[in-house]
């Protein structure tokens, strides 16, 4: 009988959090990974934990189109053949509300959360229908539930949820899958970028709270991945115990009855 064909992904923003946690968990399992990210250091401590037979690195800048398109050309065998795409590299800035907040932060943001996951995923399509594979792109709770300060953020994560289901509509017929995965509270570098390295805000986001961790996301990545090739997972929003949806926003003006 013949052993079963070792499977490859491609990740993004692997050097950290939800990217970092899925290369590993998919090495794990079995998997040789594409690890993608611009920090090279740690894209090297993936290879040096896992072996050069199990991670490819792949260091470039999701924003940067030609380095993108330059990396993957360059991709070798059997790392080329690419069975899956994990559209993980994201980000959110600031917390103001949107009549203070930094335009070009909302600019980085819709470049990297939108402009370069498309890119990408163009790019990848045509491997992706030979090889009948899919596309898991990791999108937000943000995307159905606003809050306050969310704003463009909240609006990325929006397009990515409903690009991937006109992906499903597209797709069809060819066999690819493509899966939204909608985190809320999980426990990462995500508050540290977003309030720029404000370590007290990162930490009392999080106290108490039993975030999720990369782990968990992983965990439900390799599931959606790895169930039977007739099953398609459409979305799946996952939140920790401990949160729960907001209340609606009630402004009064001074003076006026409670």
């Amino acid at each position: 009988m013949l052993a079963p064909m070792t499977k490859t992904l491609l990740v993004t923003g692997a050097t950290s959090g939800f990217g970092r946690a899925t290369v590993e968990r998919f090495v794990a399992g079995g998997w040789r990974a594409v690890a993608c990210g611009r920090r090279a250091d740690r894209l090297d401590e993936l290879v040096r934990a896992h072996g050069e037979a199990n991670v490819c690195p792949c260091v470039f800048d999701v924003r940067d189109e030609a380095a993108m398109r330059a990396a993957i050309h360059a991709l070798p065998a059997p790392f080329d053949a690419l069975d899956l795409l994990v559209n993980n590299a994201g980000l959110a800035l600031g917390t103001a509300p949107a009549q203070r907040a930094d335009l070009a932060q909302w600019k980085q943001m819709i470049d990297t959360n939108v402009t370069a996951l498309v890119t990408l995923t163009h790019t990848l399509l045509p491997r992706l229908v030979a090889r009948r594979g899919a596309i898991v792109n990791v999108s937000s709770i943000a995307a159905t539930y606003p809050y306050p300060g969310g704003n463009v953020y909240g609006g990325t994560k929006a397009f990515v949820s409903q690009l991937s289901l006109g992906l499903r509509s597209d797709l069809h017929g060819t066999g690819v899958r493509v899966t939204s995965i909608e985190p809320g509270l999980a426990e990462t570098e995500f508050t540290l970028v977003r309030t720029g390295g404000d370590r007290g805000a990162s930490d009392s986001l999080y106290a108490g709270a039993h975030p999720m961790t990369g782990a968990d996301i992983a965990e439900s990545i390799w599931w959606v991945a790895n169930l039977p090739p007739h099953l398609n997972v459409n979305r799946l929003e996952l939140m920790p115990v401990s949160q729960s949806f907001a209340g609606f926003q009630i402004h009064r003006q001074p003076g006026d009855p409670a």
